[in-house]
């Protein structure tokens, strides 16, 4: 193969000379940075995770993450993160490693005073155990890496929250800022 027929299957072109899609990179090599927005929806500690996760993971890749936390995912934004259970009702999937196997929560148990406090506590000691950082670490992570992180003003509103309750660098805004982020991201996830 031919360095010119070589250099134009890595690039995607035919040999007519004309330029194909090119990947996008970072801004240090004049192409244009990717970007990413999430919605969050959901307040419980196990949805938690996800969003942080794929926001740090994705910021560390250079991409341009904005989050837009409403409805319960707003619960995220508190100050204090200790109020975050597991909800164990419509959970089937949820297993926990126990006495060297896997123990699943039946929906049944979900019904009985205390259980999704304790299914909280058990999530909560392994993940200490596991050495996994916290919600609270990655949010710190996601703020020291620039994540943009918009609070839906509608559900502050709705629920009687005040902006102090929230963490500092948050910022408010409605729909249209998430819709507008959207129109502009390479990637859109509803978590």
């Amino acid at each position: 193969m031919s360095e010119q027929t070589s250099e134009n299957a890595a690039t995607g072109t035919a040999e007519t000379g004309q330029q194909g899609p090119q990947p996008s990179g970072g801004q240090g090599d004049g192409q244009q940075q990717k970007s990413m927005s999430i919605i969050v929806t959901k307040g419980t500690l196990d949805w938690a995770y996800p969003p942080f996760i794929l926001a740090t993971t994705a910021a560390a890749m250079d991409v341009k993450v904005s989050l837009f936390f409403t409805f319960y995912g707003l619960q995220l934004l508190k100050k204090r993160l200790d109020h975050l259970r597991v909800s164990t009702l419509g959970n089937p999937g949820m297993e926990m490693p126990m006495m060297g196997g896997h123990m699943s929560m039946p929906n049944l148990i979900s019904v009985l005073p205390g259980a999704d406090r304790m299914a909280s506590t058990m999530m909560r000691n392994l993940i200490a155990r596991k050495g996994v950082s916290s919600v609270e670490e990655l949010r710190e992570a996601a703020q020291e890496m620039d994540v943009r992180m918009i609070g839906c003003q509608m559900t502050l509103d709705l629920f009687e929250f005040k902006q102090e309750d929230l963490i500092d660098g948050v910022e408010l805004a409605g729909a249209a800022t998430y819709m507008e982020s959207a129109l502009e991201s390479d990637i859109n996830l509803y978590i």
